[in-house]
């Protein structure tokens, strides 16, 4: 497969080469790109991205987990070089789906990895807590910066008082259909300002900006459509996997009340952090608080549960 795109999307630095890219097809037959980070046999661990993002999103978490795990990530259909659905296909059914058929396209029978999404990457998680393929892959989940309903009533994106005038003008921005156009010293300043803290650095802002201008429109409008009217509160208390949640102080599009809301819901929650002084992006923003998490949870939910179930598969032989 040809590179050169997926290789430019997270800004002007040479991004990690994966050892393999591959494309799953998911239940409606739409085709979800992927990409494979490094060795076989390493503990794995799955990243999906957020709305308006790629692969390239995940550069910083690819370079440090891949020395010593096996890291798969995958571009959103209507995302990166995963091509748009058709008519109907932008629903959180379409995110479960897609899920299950790149779990089901990188990983052996049984085989768990720890499972991250930020934003509409999380929001996939829950989507898919019901399903066969979650429940036998997911040794545990991290969500970040993200929620399950009420997107667009608690966005505080626009500096309006909560009520009517805010949600509808909320709901009209998701949905708009202009062009983001190149971008532009203008253009970064309001990216900053409805997705980052106000300490990001230039280059970390420049990087999202450049990922998010490469969004492909439709796929952005369609997906925007979904997340104003996302409710999948009793999916995340069906999220039956040890789950972590993560988010930034500041964040505006999901400010930390989505987050403290989902650690209250969850059946096994491991726990809520929240990142003084940071917005939406993260694992762009503080890409070093979010790895340490997914290795932690590798360490505890992981590579613990691997080295136990060596020991029963042992005492069973014997």
């Amino acid at each position: 497969m040809s590179r050169p795109l997926s290789r430019r999307l997270s800004g002007r630095s040479t991004r990690p080469v994966p050892v393999r890219e591959l494309m799953a097809v998911s239940a409606d037959g739409s085709r979800i790109h992927i990409e494979v980070h490094g060795q076989d046999g390493a503990p794995a661990v799955l990243l999906s991205h957020g709305w308006t993002c790629n692969t390239g999103f995940w550069d910083a978490q690819i370079r440090d987990l891949a020395v010593d795990h096996r890291v798969i990530a995958y571009d959103q259909r209507g995302h990166g070089t995963s091509p748009a659905a058709g008519p109907g296909g932008y629903t959180t059914d379409a995110l479960a789906d897609d899920l299950e058929a790149v779990l089901a396209a990188t990983l052996e029978p049984g085989e768990k990895a720890v499972l991250v999404g930020h934003s509409m990457g999380g929001m996939t998680m829950m989507a898919a807590s019901r399903r066969t393929g979650l429940r036998e892959h997911a040794a545990a989940i991290l969500l970040c910066s993200t929620g399950s309903s009420r997107l667009i009533s608690e966005s505080r994106v626009l500096p309006l008082r909560a009520g009517t005038v805010r949600t509808r003008m909320t709901r009209a921005i998701l949905g708009a259909r202009a062009p983001l156009g190149p971008v532009t010293p203008l253009s970064r300043r309001i990216l900053k300002y409805a997705t980052m803290g106000a300490g990001s650095a230039p280059d970390r802002v420049d990087t999202c900006a450049r990922i998010v201008h490469a969004c492909p429109r439709g796929a952005r409008v369609a997906w925007g459509h979904v997340l104003a009217g996302l409710d999948l509160d009793q999916d995340v208390r069906e999220l039956r996997v040890p789950t972590a949640v993560i988010a930034g102080a500041e964040d505006r599009l999901t400010p930390p009340v989505h987050a403290r809301a989902l650690a209250a819901a969850l059946p096994d929650c491991l726990g809520l952090t929240e990142l003084a002084g940071l917005g939406h992006m993260t694992p762009v923003e503080a890409p070093e608080a979010v790895t340490a998490k997914i290795r932690e949870l590798v360490t505890a939910c992981l590579q613990v549960r691997g080295t136990a179930e060596v020991e029963s598969k042992e005492e069973e032989v014997a």
